[in-house]
């Protein structure tokens, strides 16, 4: 069914209060590693969440960016392909909450921020065309997988429980750089790559804190 604008505009406001002030529900069952029990010292605890605070945030990030991208999109296949990856990334946003609260830890007091800074960046994807969308797609999603490669070196080696998350997070994020690519993806040029990084930068270094 193709939606109006005013649909696009309600769906889009909704997505954007649920991402930041609801409590997220996965449909997939949250990742274990059977017969591993998770023991951990305290400053183990806080450096596992601080790492799982930012990947948080970084999931919050991209329900923004999918949901600008599937509001700009005129093309409701590729609008139909945004919010069924957006709807999948809320099992990494639900994940990354439950630990937290496992740590006793809170998630980020700026994701409204952080959702707003990348909802703009989705929205002028959007707004390039298509293939360029489908570009940030794919490069957001291979410095995410760098980076939760990172946090895998990072995390405590006796906590299994956050390390399962991360690796099936992983996953999760090569499989959508390579659907975005099969749709047609361009290749980002060097300068926007180097400053998309430099942003996520930024973001991972201030929510490691806050």
């Amino acid at each position: 069914m193709t939606m109006t604008r005013s649909d696009l505009l309600l769906t889009t406001l909704d997505a954007a209060l649920r991402t930041v002030f609801v409590a997220h529900h996965s449909t997939q069952a949250c990742p274990t590693v059977a017969g591993d029990a998770t023991e951990l010292t305290e400053p183990e605890k806080k450096e596992s969440a601080a790492l799982m605070r930012v990947n948080h945030v970084g999931e919050v990030c991209a329900q923004a960016l999918y949901t600008a991208q599937a509001f700009s999109t005129r093309n409701e296949a590729l609008r139909a392909h945004f919010l069924a990856a957006g709807a999948e990334e809320t099992n990494h946003l639900a994940w990354t909450e439950q630990r937290l609260k496992e740590l006793g830890e809170r998630t980020s007091l700026l994701n409204p921020l952080w959702y707003a800074g990348a909802f703009g960046i989705g929205l002028l994807a959007g707004r390039l065309g298509d293939r360029v969308s489908l570009g940030f797609v794919v490069e957001t999603e291979n410095q995410v997988e760098a980076h939760l490669d990172s946090h895998l070196d990072r995390l405590p080696a006796g906590d299994h429980a956050s390390r399962a998350i991360v690796a099936q997070m992983k996953e999760d994020e090569v499989r959508h750089a390579l659907n975005a690519k099969e749709l047609g993806a361009i290749d980002l040029p060097p300068p926007v790559r180097g400053l998309m990084a430099a942003v996520a930068k930024v973001m991972t270094t201030v929510a490691h804190r806050i």
